[in-house]
Parts: structure tokens; C-alpha cells; sequence
């Protein structure tokens, strides 16, 4: 218990942090630098507006100005929609929202207001991102409901998730051996199927941890004997949509809670929204909102300075229309129900589980995917529905994001998923299970990563274990710049730090291995070969990206780009995704020693084993060796024979 009290401590802070930061970067700074920085669209003209699911007003904007820049905002993200009038003094010309839909200049928001506010023709209109106060506050609630539980099905999750009672498993009265499944995969669908309370699936990367889960979601369904439908969450909705995806493509009756990422006909179709629109009683319900609206317009021609029965027929006229939205609220409500009762399985984020929709509802069983990448107090969020729990992902891969440094410290950053592993370690029958077949790495490349967090339990498929581009062309590389006077520089404007003369290097390189490419003959129908460039500093990334502009000026580019595809990017935004050739640029190189960022060697494993068939680690030896992983690594490379200096490729 005192532990949760403690989590609880950890939030607050983690939310002063949040709001602090939000201050410094938003509240106090002028409109067109929060524009400059990614976290306002202004101008935007306003394209249209509609009553939408829960009677709020939906409103289509679209930039008019500063087209294509990059920016923070993302699906579900809280902002202000706000007018910049002329009047010094002007009161109201904002109203908050949640963005349901993102294009590259346009988005659609939900806005927290039943009309569209009166102030819109009054000034230039702008989109501002605001402080999500929302997910705290669910957070917050879960931890309470759970520390308060002193009986119940959550007060013995919470014993059992805690450590204080082990999991219970039962046998199975039937096998389990799917053919589409490996060894360790089936294993994992054993031990979700026999667990009562808690199971695990660790999927290293590559290992087929959704495959896995999907079809344990389908065995779940199939021999459940309560007939509730699951719910399946992640903190991402990127996360989510993608299990959204990979269900309906089962047959599953899916219904997606929430605002999706990936605005596809795929995932759309599968909203809790679009199931509401295709209903048989939309149209009514459509009827009641257009008639509500129609009675509103005609009120509000009646302006508050007329008569006493111009005032009196403007009172009738909104009070018809607030009675034809009650009519459509409950008629909604109805509609959602019966769409909720026909589904198998309701996928949404771990906050958006919270959504009032589902408030009264109990799971028989709640999959939580990337659960290695959630905070614990919102994992807790979908947990107080559950019957059973079963928490996917790895440990050893990028951990949730704590903007306190004091907070992280603290504990903050620790997972639920990561606690229940350790502390059920010496269980009689394990709650976890690891996948160890790899399909996506050559095995130079995932053996690194295997020896020093996977216990060298990995093996890779014979189908990608020799996996190379080409005959000649080596999997994995390491180039030293130790001794080149690659000094690494610190970035005025950001603070981050950053390193010219690698970026550089890191392309000279590149187009070696295009000119050794443009030497191959692929096939005229082979997919494209996909190219990632990463870093663990913003700043060297932007330095990436112009070196990726530059280097599509060269004639082997020009040559071969009808069949490259390549993305500069942060590791982190790599988390869950593969490229074919993989380059990361370490960027550290002082006489320090210091390493900054790179100390978080889950962060380096991530960028590691993002790559296919050749990867490529540029870095100064002599300031990483003295951090034993990456002594570690440099040790790797020599016993593999893998290792390059930066004088081959000098100018």
C-alpha cells in the first residue's frame, strides 16, 4: 500500500513538472514563436462545423499560412481553439477541444461547447495545444480506486500485481499448438489461457509479440465461458490502432473507443463513432440534431434587447431544441449500447478506457500491449475493469517519458510490467513468457542486443539469419572516429548536442554502400529498400536531415532513388518500426568521457535492432569505452571483424 501512496506522490510531481514546462514553452511565450516551435497553427480559416457524438460541436480547420511546417499536435491532443481579436480587452474568443482527426494542414477538432462560439467572424482564428490536465486526473482516480479497494476482484489483482499473494494458473483441459505459432509463441497463448489473474508475453524485438497476442485474443474469445466482450488498450494510439488493424483482419468485431492515429478506411471503419453512424436509428438521431440545430439558428435571430414576446419565443424555441437533444442524447446512448453488446472485443488507449462510454463496464480479460512503455498509474486505468490482466512487451526497450528529473529518480519510470516480472520471478509456474524466435535481424545484428539483455536466449530464423542487401555487403559495421577531431558542439538555441563532422561522415559512408548497391541487380518488383538515419540528439538529427538534402543531390542518389526509401528521424520515434539498412550516429566525442543520453542503453538497443539486413554505428571509441555497455560493444565488433575507422572514408 505505501507504495501506491508513494506513486501517487510521484504523479503530483510528474504534473508540476508537465504544467511548469508547459508554462515556459507555451503560456509565456508570444504566438508566433509557439507557432516557430510546433505548438500553434495560426492563421486557420475554419472550413465547417456539425454536431457530432456526445452532442459536442466538431469544427474542420485548415492552416492558411506556414503550410507543411512541422508540429506537436497529434490525434488527441487537448488544444484551444481562440480568436486574436483587436480588442485588447476581449473576454471568451477561446473554448477548449480534443483533436479527433489530423491531416499535414488540416485537423478536426471536438470542441468542449454544444454551439459554435459567436466570436469566430471576429478576428484571425488560431489552434493552441493545451496542458492535459484529463489524463492526471484519470491517473489519479485509478491509483485512489485502488489503494481504497479492500475487497472485490481489483483489491485481489492488486495483492497478486503487487507481490503479496502469487498468480494462480489451472491446467488446460485441451492443447494448444497453433500452427502459425512458433514454440515460445504457443507457450505465451498456454500461459495466458491457464493464467487466473496475470500473464506476461516479453517480445524482444522481431518476436511476434502482436501475432502472438492476436491470436491469444482469439483463443480468449473462443473458450471464455462469461461471454463479456475484452478490452485490448496501449498507451499509444498508434499502439492501438494498429491491434484495431490486426483484429477485424481476424474476423473479430471490433470497436475502436477514442480518436485513431491512422486516419485509414481500416481503422475508421471500426470507430465507436463510424458504428454509431451506420446504425439503423442514425438517421433518427441525425433527424433530432438538424431539427435541435434549426430550432437554435431560429432562436438566436431573436436578439435578448427585443420585446417581451420576442424574448418568450426565443425561450420556447431553445427549449425545443434542448428537448430534441435530450431526445438525441438518450437515443445515442441506446445506439451505443447496443453497438457495445454486439462487440467482441473494444480496443481504446489506457486513459481513453476511461471514457464515460465505458464506465459501468467489466472485462473478462484486459490485453495492455507496450505496457513496458506506460506510467503504472495508467495502467491501472483499464486494470479496474479486468477479471484477468495480461501485459505485453519488453523491458529492454525504450521506458515511458518523465519529464521530472526528481520523479524519474524516484521510481516514476519504473513499470508495472517490469515489478510484476521481478517480483514473480520465483513463481512455481512463471506469469512470463519470452519469445525467442527473431524474424526480422541478420544474427551479427540481433546477437549484441541478445548477449547483454535477452540472457542469449534469441536464436534468429533461418529465413533472415544470413539476411544481407547484397553478396559483399557486411550486416553490421562500427566506424571510429576516435582521433579525426570530431569534437562534438552543443546546440545554443536547444541545448542539445550534436556533431558536424560525423553527420558528415555518416553520408560519405552511405554513399559507398549506394555506389556497392548500384552495382547489384535487383529485381524490377522487389519492394523498395528502406534506408533510416537516427540519432539520439535532436539537434543532430537536424543536421542529419540536411545532409540527407544534400546527399539526394548526388548522381548514385539520382540513380537509385526509384527504389530507396529513406527517413531521418530521432531513435524514439524509431520504437516499433524496421528499416532494411539502419545508420545511428552516436554524436558524443569529448575528452570527458561523458555520454550524456547514450547511459540509457534501452535506448540503444531500440536503435540496434531497428535494422534488417545492415547496420551501421558511427561514434568516437575512445569517449564511449569508458561505460562498460558500449565497451562491451566495441569488443563485439572487434571479435566479429566488423570494425572500420573513420580515415577509409576521409576527404
Amino acid at each position: 500500500m505505501h507504495e501506491l501512496q508513494e506513486l501517487l506522490k510521484l504523479l503530483k510531481i510528474e504534473q508540476e513538472e508537465d504544467f511548469k514546462n508547459y508554462q515556459q514553452y507555451i503560456l509565456q511565450t508570444p504566438l508566433n514563436e509557439r507557432r516557430k516551435q510546433g505548438f500553434c497553427w495560426y492563421p486557420v480559416k475554419l472550413n465547417y462545423s456539425e454536431i457530432g457524438t456526445g452532442e459536442a460541436v466538431y469544427i474542420s480547420v485548415e492552416r492558411t499560412a506556414f503550410m507543411g511546417e512541422s508540429h506537436a499536435f497529434s490525434v488527441g491532443s487537448m488544444v484551444s481553439f481562440f480568436c486574436n481579436t483587436e480588442e485588447k480587452n476581449a473576454q471568451n474568443t477561446s473554448v477548449s477541444g480534443v483533436i479527433s482527426a489530423i491531416w499535414q494542414n488540416t485537423m478536426k477538432i471536438a470542441l468542449h461547447t454544444d454551439e459554435l462560439p459567436e466570436w469566430v467572424d471576429d478576428g484571425k482564428l488560431g489552434i493552441d495545444i493545451l496542458f492535459d490536465n484529463v489524463s492526471y486526473r484519470e491517473m489519479e482516480y485509478a491509483l485512489n480506486q485502488v489503494i481504497k479497494s479492500e475487497k472485490g476482484r481489483i483489491f485481489q489483482l492488486k495483492e497478486i500485481l503487487l507481490g503479496e499473494k502469487p498468480a494462480n494458473f489451472k491446467p488446460l483441459k485441451f492443447e494448444i499448438n497453433l500452427p502459425q505459432l512458433n514454440d515460445s509463441q504457443n507457450q505465451a497463448v498456454r500461459n495466458i489461457l491457464s493464467a487466473q489473474d496475470v500473464a506476461i508475453i516479453h517480445g524482444p524485438p522481431g518476436t511476434g509479440k502482436t501475432t502472438t497476442l492476436v491470436q491469444a485474443i482469439k483463443l480468449v474469445l473462443k473458450n471464455q465461458e462469461n461471454g463479456l466482450p475484452l478490452l485490448v488498450t496501449a498507451p499509444s494510439n498508434n499502439a492501438v490502432d494498429l491491434l484495431t488493424e490486426k483484429l477485424a483482419l481476424q474476423g473479430i468485431k471490433v470497436v475502436r473507443i477514442g480518436n485513431p492515429a491512422r486516419v485509414t478506411e481500416e481503422v475508421q471503419a471500426h470507430t465507436l463513432d463510424n458504428q454509431i453512424n451506420n446504425h439503423s436509428l442514425f438517421k433518427d438521431l441525425k433527424k433530432y440534431r438538424k431539427d435541435a440545430e434549426n430550432f437554435r439558428q431560429i432562436a438566436k435571430k431573436y436578439k435578448r434587447n427585443f420585446g417581451a414576446d420576442e424574448r418568450e419565443q426565443r425561450r420556447l424555441l431553445f427549449a425545443e431544441a434542448k428537448k430534441l437533444l435530450k431526445e438525441a442524447s438518450d437515443l445515442e446512448k441506446y445506439i451505443t449500447k447496443d453497438v457495445f453488446q454486439k462487440a467482441e472485443v473494444i480496443t481504446a488507449t489506457l486513459v481513453g478506457s476511461a471514457n464515460q462510454a465505458l464506465r459501468e463496464m467489466q472485462f473478462g480479460t484486459v490485453f495492455i500491449d507496450e505496457a513496458a512503455q506506460a506510467l503504472e498509474p495508467a495502467t491501472w486505468i483499464p486494470i479496474l475493469k479486468a477479471d484477468k490482466v495480461v501485459l505485453a512487451g519488453d523491458h529492454w526497450q525504450l521506458p515511458p517519458t518523465v519529464k521530472s528529473m526528481e520523479a524519474s529518480r524516484r521510481g516514476l519510470g519504473k513499470t508495472l510490467f517490469e515489478k510484476c516480472i521481478l517480483r514473480h520471478q520465483q513463481s512455481a509456474q512463471p506469469v512470463d513468457v519470452m519469445l525467442r524466435t527473431q524474424y526480422r535481424m541478420n544474427e551479427a545484428i540481433m546477437q549484441f542486443s541478445n548477449e547483454q539483455f535477452y540472457e542469449n536466449q534469441l536464436f534468429a530464423n533461418e529465413r533472415v539469419k544470413k539476411w544481407q542487401i547484397s553478396e559483399g555487403i557486411a550486416p553490421i559495421e562500427f566506424v571510429d572516429t576516435a582521433g579525426c577531431g570530431f569534437e562534438e558542439t552543443l546546440h545554443a538555441g536547444t541545448g542539445s548536442t550534436a556533431n558536424p563532422e560525423e553527420a558528415r561522415l555518416l553520408f560519405r559512408h552511405l554513399e559507398s554502400v549506394l555506389e556497392q548497391i548500384g552495382t547489384v541487380s535487383f529485381p524490377t518488383e522487389a519492394a523498395p529498400l528502406s534506408i533510416g538515419i537516427i540519432s539520439p540528439y535532436k539537434a543532430q538529427v537536424h543536421l542529419l536531415k540536411d545532409g540527407l538534402a544534400e546527399l539526394k543531390k548526388t548522381a548514385i542518389f539520382q540513380q537509385l532513388s526509384a527504389m530507396l526509401e529513406v527517413e531521418v528521424n530521432t531513435i524514439d520515434s524509431f520504437q516499433g518500426q524496421e528499416r532494411d539498412i539502419i545508420y545511428i550516429s552516436l554524436v558524443r566525442s569529448n575528452e570527458n568521457g561523458e555520454i550524456g543520453f547514450l547511459k540509457d542503453t534501452r535506448r540503444t538497443n531500440v536503435a540496434m535492432t531497428r535494422a534488417r539486413k545492415k547496420l551501421v554505428v558511427i561514434g568516437d571509441s575512445a569517449t564511449l569505452a569508458s561505460f562498460p555497455f558500449y565497451s562491451h560493444f566495441l569488443n563485439y565488433i572487434e571479435k566479429i571483424g566488423a570494425y572500420k575507422t573513420a580515415w577509409e572514408w576521409s576527404e
